[in-house]
């Protein structure tokens, strides 16, 4: 199972979570986000994949916005972007779409199918005002309903306690697990040695 640790805001922190073997680093370039990146971050990456989200941003906005983290090449896109927007970036880069999910939506093929050729992955996560963050789960259940073709994150208030959860979804798409509120001391500042121990038992 690939596991995405987000939210991060400290260098030291990075480099820690480097050497768990970890697929993915999620950093947060949203102003109103707890966990917003402030401060350039820059580190030799090597397997691990660092991912920078960003909410309803414009092109110039993620352009500048980068510059904090240097090496990212992956972009996961939370917000109400259009396809169209999407595949502006796809040439440039990987690109994760983020979808929100409450028990409004009957069948998620409704908000993915438009974005299958302009996006990589699509994520899944729990709907709230603010974007995400919330600590909050959505049912897992309409996770069955998805029948497209891209593979799929899953995000949305995991915790130590999901490991049997998540080792029982049987999606064929399920690509990778999102993480980050949940294995938090304060928002922005992980719980390393929670980490640790929660990627050994989920891989």
């Amino acid at each position: 199972m690939n596991v995405k640790v987000c939210g991060i805001t400290q260098l030291e922190q990075a480099k820690a979570l480097k050497q768990m073997q970890l697929n993915y680093m999620g950093f947060i370039f949203y102003p109103k986000s707890k966990r917003y990146v402030i401060n350039k971050i820059e580190i030799d990456f090597e397997q691990t994949i660092p991912v920078g989200v960003f909410v309803n941003a414009s092109i110039e906005e993620i352009i500048i916005e980068l510059k904090k983290v240097p090496a990212i090449t992956t972009l996961q896109l939370h917000g109400n972007e259009s396809p169209t927007f999407c595949a502006q970036l796809q040439n440039d880069y990987t690109i994760i779409k983020a979808f929100s999910i409450d028990d409004t939506v009957e069948n998620i093929n409704d908000l993915t199918q438009p974005y299958e050729l302009s996006c990589d992955y699509f994520l899944f996560d729990t709907k709230t005002p603010n974007y995400g963050g919330s600590g909050k789960q959505f049912d897992w259940q309409i996770l069955s309903t998805y029948n497209g073709k891209l593979p799929f994150i899953l995000s949305g208030g995991i915790s130590e306690f999901d490991v049997q959860s998540i080792n029982n979804l049987a999606h064929p798409n399920l690509y990778a697990i999102d993480i980050n509120s949940k294995f938090e001391i304060l928002p922005g500042e992980k719980d390393i040695e929670k980490i640790k121990t929660f990627i050994k038992q989920i891989k």
